[in-house]
């Protein structure tokens, strides 16, 4: 077992940094949305905000934000550190996942910066029609650092969405290590392709600005030339991003020397990737490693020789049957924890050194297939090699009647089916060849830039 070298952030600093935070913008003229929202704004629109959900009368009911501006966000959290009721942020404002949500908690309060539909019977707040003053925000007594902040959906990929709480300690403590480990400031400005309803993007684009004083852009760019230009025009420091738009920058010309930091999560980064983003721009890429339940966990940037992931200074970690377990101030309150304190993630890994381990998939891509192990995570690594191959996803179907498990790979790139078959049986051992294969010119994606698995399963269902 790994114990942590820094203690986690305690009560009284953790106090400080968000009283410090709700007294007011330390600089009220400065830009919090690049062209847009100052930090005034923000403030004012949280004030407003506090007072409406008192004036409403919530019932303490979570209150659903449904708003794409990055301002509107930091100033419902402001408002949430203020003593407002908890936060809801749906992954997603299509009537049908709002309608689904509002069944699930029963939220009375919506708040938005545009017309939407919404469930029958909930209150809509505009916060630019309700702004107040920033001394309102001050609390007589601390912030309880482990009261619910917010609550967060994942879904879209994987199946049925999953709900996680947020404590203030969960979320502003990491946003505050982070901001210090990688030496953000005020002078930074965010650009991001990442939506801030994941908790990735919340926190790399709403959170670490907020408590470093830094700016944002309000976009969130997806394709290469957007990209690009957001960085250009908003003279961009740090950029945020995930595999997906790492591989779409490949072989573009990234101009913006104001550049100066860049971050992947949501999945791991190939690294021919990684390799040709560093020759371009002169960056290592910097990959988070965590997930929504265990927030942030560790980081490697391969341009500076690192293979494994380094854990953050206060995260306690051990490998426990090839399964990783972590134990810190970041993992949200409701999930499983062992006696000791620590919780087992979903991802297999291996120690590298003293204080760095290497990961090897997760713990529910092994599989049995006729009586032998194979793990699909080495599967798509061995596809992935072939030639004309850009990217592959490789997942089990149940069989006959779930007692058995097949194969399928879905593979991106300009191939011929028979060259490919003969291929992959130089590769794989019989038993790990796929069962079913489909050529495509695009792998479908998520919002977060995950595989969107969820329509792959379903492709390879409708043809059985």
């Amino acid at each position: 077992m790994m114990t942590a070298e820094t203690p986690a952030c305690s009560d009284k600093d953790l106090e400080e940094h968000i009283k410090r935070i709700i007294s007011g913008p330390g600089d009220a003229g400065k830009e919090f949305v690049l062209s847009g929202y100052t930090y005034e704004d923000v403030y004012e629109m949280a004030s407003g905000l506090r007072s409406s959900f008192s004036s409403l009368d919530s019932n303490n009911s979570a209150v659903c934000i449904c708003a794409e501006n990055k301002a509107v966000i930091a100033a419902a959290l402001l408002a949430g550190l203020a003593g407002a009721p908890p936060l809801l942020l749906p992954y997603t404002h299509s009537p049908q996942v709002l309608s689904e949500v509002h069944s699930l908690t029963g939220f009375e309060i919506a708040v938005t910066d545009t017309q939407r539909e919404l469930p029958t019977g909930v209150k809509t707040v505009f916060p630019e029609r309700r702004r107040g003053i920033v001394s309102n925000l001050s609390r007589e007594r601390p912030v309880d650092p482990d009261v619910e902040l917010l609550r967060l959906y994942t879904g879209g990929s994987t199946g049925k969405p999953m709900i996680w709480s947020k404590t203030v300690r969960n979320l502003f403590s990491e946003a505050i290590y982070l901001s210090s480990k990688f030496d953000i400031s005020h002078r930074d400005r965010f650009v991001a392709t990442v939506s801030p309803y994941h908790i990735y993007g919340l926190l790399f684009s709403v959170v670490i600005p907020l408590v470093s004083s830094a700016g944002v852009l309000g976009g969130v760019y997806s394709f290469p030339h957007e990209i690009i230009s957001a960085i250009k025009d908003g003279s961009a420091t740090v950029l945020v991003s995930v595999p997906m738009h790492y591989r779409v920058l490949k072989g573009h010309s990234i101009s913006g020397g104001s550049l100066g930091l860049a971050f992947s999560s949501a999945g791991v980064l190939d690294k021919v990737d990684s390799d040709d983003f560093h020759r371009r721009t002169g960056l290592g890429v910097f990959e988070i490693y965590g997930s929504t339940e265990t927030g942030g966990i560790a980081s490697r940037c391969r341009a500076k020789g690192e293979s494994a992931f380094r854990p953050f200074d206060n995260i306690d970690w051990k490998i426990v049957d090839e399964r990783l377990h972590v134990r810190s101030d970041f993992v949200s309150p409701e999930i499983e924890r062992a006696p000791d304190g620590f919780v087992a993630t979903c991802d297999r890994a291996r120690r590298h050194d003293d204080n760095s381990f290497l990961l090897l998939g997760r713990s529910d891509t092994v599989i049995k297939v006729g009586g032998n192990r194979v793990d699909l995570e080495e599967v798509r690594t061995k596809v992935n090699e072939l030639p004309g191959v850009r990217d592959c996803v490789v997942i089990s179907l149940p069989v006959d009647g779930g007692r058995e498990n097949a194969i399928a790979a879905l593979i991106e790139g300009n191939l011929d089916m028979a060259g490919l078959r003969l291929s992959l049986s130089d590769v794989l051992e019989p038993y790990a060849l796929p069962r079913s294969i489909k050529i495509v010119d695009n792998i479908a994606y998520t919002a977060t830039g995950k595989y969107d698995r969820k329509a792959i399963e379903q492709m390879f269902r409708m043809e059985r």
